[in-house]
């Protein structure tokens, strides 16, 4: 069913890490800080005018910085601007100026500012990076949870190979890492009470809150061409599915998940064997990091291809995380290096994983995973390999 080939032709991130690739690969690399992973003394004004990041809200800022990297490395030039599409992803939105236009309507803030909807609108982000280059195509902004990410690019690559779009934008922006937010996954028992990371530890005992953005400039193989631009990776496929099953909880047997690997597997038209590394979900809770290595060592069974979350470096960034990992993993293939699993020292023995990343490896890049899995039972993965 897959039509035409679509590559990568830019990467942009903001991460606690650090803004840019390079800062974000230098932070995969050293040991994991305490919660929460949030970017610490954030100022937008290098990148964007204070006339204008006053009225964003701060996922919006970070999405728009993202963008602007991801856009430098791509280029510009060639882009038929009214036929490029957006799906800039989110999980919870504005939730900063939400909550400031709350205290405002208890008298507890001053007046509101008159951009407060705008700014706390899932869309608010997408709308930015479609206003800011001129992008007239369909903007959107899917709300599939942590899943969320990755899905945008699934959209944006079905959008291409179906001919509907030579040109998207795609990534997650996420900002949610506020003292009521984190009160409310404390509440759901998903946050770490230790303040650390440990994605597949024995003694892992929930995610750490993160932040920030990722785009990827997404294109088919004749606009690239005809555009001058540079192919960083191919997306091979991808697919989604839900677990149907509970709205925190991921289905116990991992039916859900196992169908989406499988279905991306085949929609790249590969085999399990094919794979070389996956970019696993991996948040650290007790019972993602199980299903999720369970359906991997049912998939692969004693050939499993190594395996790392980044999580223990970024903390978790919800809708913002699938996009972060997307783009970790198109740089993992144009470094020829595969990022550890910070954060992790005893494999706990009831996930069957048998090669966890302790240390940054030398990798001869190859077909790739991506998972995602979020609240309401969202399964996306991605496929991602290295250009021809």
């Amino acid at each position: 069913m897959n039509g035409r080939r679509v590559v990568v032709t830019g990467v942009g991130a903001v991460t606690a890490p650090g803004t840019g690739m390079d800062d974000l690969w230098k932070g995969l690399q050293e040991s994991p800080s305490p919660a929460p992973l949030v970017i610490k003394d954030w100022d937008p004004e290098p990148w964007i005018p204070k006339r204008e990041y006053r009225r964003l809200d701060r996922f919006s800022q970070f999405a728009l910085v993202a963008a602007q990297e991801a856009f430098a490395q791509s280029g510009e030039e060639g882009l038929e601007r009214d036929e490029v599409i957006v799906a800039l992803a989110t999980g919870i939105g504005g939730l900063e100026s939400l909550e400031r236009l709350v205290l405002a309507a208890a008298d507890e803030e001053p007046r509101p500012s008159p951009f407060s909807i705008p700014m706390m609108m899932g869309n608010a982000a997408a709308a930015a990076i479609s206003i800011k280059y001129s992008l007239g195509g369909q903007v959107t902004s899917p709300v599939a949870a942590c899943a969320g990410g990755s899905q945008s690019v699934l959209d944006g690559l079905r959008q291409i190979q179906w001919g509907y779009a030579d040109v998207a934008v795609v990534g997650g922006a996420e900002a949610a890492a506020t003292n009521a937010s984190n009160e409310g996954f404390r509440a759901a028992r998903a946050i770490s009470i230790s303040g650390y990371a440990r994605p597949f530890d024995a003694n892992r005992d929930g995610f750490v809150t993160g932040e920030g953005a990722a785009v990827l400039i997404l294109e088919s193989t004749e606009s690239a061409e005809a555009r001058g631009a540079t192919p960083l990776a191919e997306v091979l496929g991808g697919a989604s599915t839900a677990d149907a099953y509970h709205v925190t909880a991921p289905h116990p047997d991992g039916v859900g998940a196992e169908r989406a690997i499988r279905a991306a597997l085949k929609d790249a038209e590969l085999e399990p064997g094919d794979i070389s590394y996956i970019n696993a979900h991996g948040t650290g809770t007790e019972l993602n990091d199980r299903t999720e290595g369970m359906v991997i060592g049912r998939i692969f069974g004693d050939h499993q291809p190594p395996v790392s979350s980044i999580k223990g470096a970024t903390g978790h960034g919800l809708g913002a995380s699938g996009s972060i990992e997307a783009a970790v993993t198109v740089e993992a293939m144009r470094r020829k290096q595969l990022p550890p699993n910070q954060g992790l020292q005893t494999l706990d023995p009831e996930i069957p994983l048998t090669d966890v990343i302790r240390e940054p490896r030398e990798w001869e890049p190859g077909p790739t995973l991506s998972n995602s899995f979020g609240f309401g039972g969202h399964n996306t993965v991605l496929v991602f390999s290295p250009v021809d």
